[in-house]
């Protein structure tokens, strides 16, 4: 019963527009003054959770990242990684749009946001498909899809919010989505050649060895942050959030003094943006982690744990109702939110039924990416209709096929485990 009023009291915040951060903590505040004993303690205890729910060495990786990616898109080593990506697959059967996903996957590897992603490639590869004689729709269906591998190919920002949750490894979760993250850039890479073939897409001219080169060697310079923060923390020479710091210091150098195309003037315009995102996901992250601590305080979670047990519930049918919820959730609250909400309330009931808790993250993260491209507030909706000048109805149309491609991903995803825990069993025995 408490569980129904605290979520029906979030519901009815949502649906008066309320934005999520601050309807997580009115929540908060409604059910203590309305359902409990509100005394001086219990606004202590608010105070307190407030103040110390950042408290986290891991949530310092956030705006680091943040940062990071900044710093990234400011000095225009996107185009760099672009014009790789291109040299790579271009001339094949679809190869420029099987380029636009593969210099997402790369970007990916050095930004840990996917809206980043689809503003920093969208804005290149968008209009080079349309120019080239793609359609238009399949153009930005590619574009806002393959964006999402922003959250799932490591570093990832969202990785990062399911270990502060759930007190797992920042480490282990980001190498747990290299082969998932793989995958699914391979698995779009190769539908885009099936249809490129199908429907007789146009493809680049092959370039030459030397063209080939200086394209690799222009990139290599942001390609090579993976290898620092990946590297890094598998060689345990730094921790996650050591890498995140790292990775922006590295960015900044790289995009001053070896690429130079970010000047002293562009340098405050980006901390501020990479400020102003910063202070949005951790008001967000703060709110969260209070809304956690009164399901915690009210025993929620413990309550779901028996209700499960009772029910004699197969992890099969725990994990189906799992992903119902978060697609659920993804219709109206964005990726950050519902991870702090649902990751401490699914884990407990995971660990009961034997399920692997790093394997629980990446089908979280899988269905992060899925409310990413899905209306009514998929960010990378958002974004690529800015770019693409079209209306949210058109752009949610033209990503729509590449929806039931995820939801076929998600179950393999969900029902082969391998997938995400074979590389962190094996370099973390």
């Amino acid at each position: 019963m408490t569980a129904l009023v605290i979520i029906a009291i979030l519901l009815v915040l949502l649906l008066t527009s309320t934005p999520i951060s601050i309807a997580l903590g009115t929540t908060v505040l409604i059910y203590l003054l309305a359902f409990s004993s509100f005394s001086m303690d219990t606004v202590n205890i608010i105070s307190q959770r407030l103040f110390t729910g950042l408290e986290s060495f891991s949530i310092m990786a956030v705006p680091f990242f943040v940062l990071s990616g900044q710093f990234l898109i400011d000095g225009k080593i996107a185009a760099r990684i672009v014009r790789f990506a291109s040299n790579l697959v271009g001339f094949l059967p679809g190869g420029i749009a099987m380029a636009a996903v593969l210099a997402c996957a790369f970007f990916a590897t050095i930004s840990g946001s996917s809206p980043a992603t689809v503003m920093a490639i969208g804005s290149v590869m968008l209009p080079a498909m349309v120019k080239a004689g793609y359609p238009k729709r399949f153009a930005v269906g590619v574009i806002t899809t393959s964006g999402s591998l922003g959250i799932l190919i490591p570093p990832s920002i969202v990785m990062i919010i399911y270990a502060v949750a759930t007190s797992e490894s920042a480490g282990r979760m980001f190498i747990a989505g290299i082969v998932p993250g793989l995958l699914l850039a391979a698995i779009m890479m190769a539908l885009v050649f099936v249809q490129a073939k199908r429907r007789h897409f146009p493809t680049a001219q092959k370039p030459d060895a030397k063209e080939f080169w200086l394209s690799l060697r222009d990139a290599l310079g942001g390609i090579f942050l993976v290898v620092i923060v990946i590297g890094g923390i598998y060689g345990g020479i730094f921790t996650p959030t050591e890498a995140a710091a790292v990775a922006a210091v590295y960015a900044f150098i790289a995009a001053k003094f070896f690429y130079r195309d970010l000047s002293w003037r562009q340098v405050p315009k980006s901390l501020l943006g990479a400020a102003n995102t910063s202070a949005m996901l951790l008001y967000i992250i703060t709110n969260a982690i209070l809304f956690s601590f009164l399901m915690t305080s009210e025993q929620i979670p413990q309550a779901m744990s028996q209700w499960v047990i009772d029910q004699h519930l197969q992890p099969w049918m725990f994990l189906l109702m799992v992903n119902l919820a978060l697609l659920a959730a993804g219709q109206f609250m964005e990726p950050t939110s519902i991870v702090l909400i649902l990751a401490p309330l699914f884990l407990p009931i995971a660990r009961t039924l034997g399920i692997d808790p790093i394997h629980l993250g990446i089908i979280m993260v899988v269905n992060m990416e899925i409310g990413m491209i899905h209306p009514p507030v998929g960010l990378n909706l958002f974004v690529a209709s800015h770019l693409a000048r079209e209306g949210l109805t058109e752009v949610s149309i033209a990503t729509l096929p590449w929806v039931g491609v995820m939801l076929v991903y998600l179950a393999l995803i969900t029902y082969v485990p391998a997938i995400s825990t074979w590389l962190p069993h094996l370099l973390y025995r």
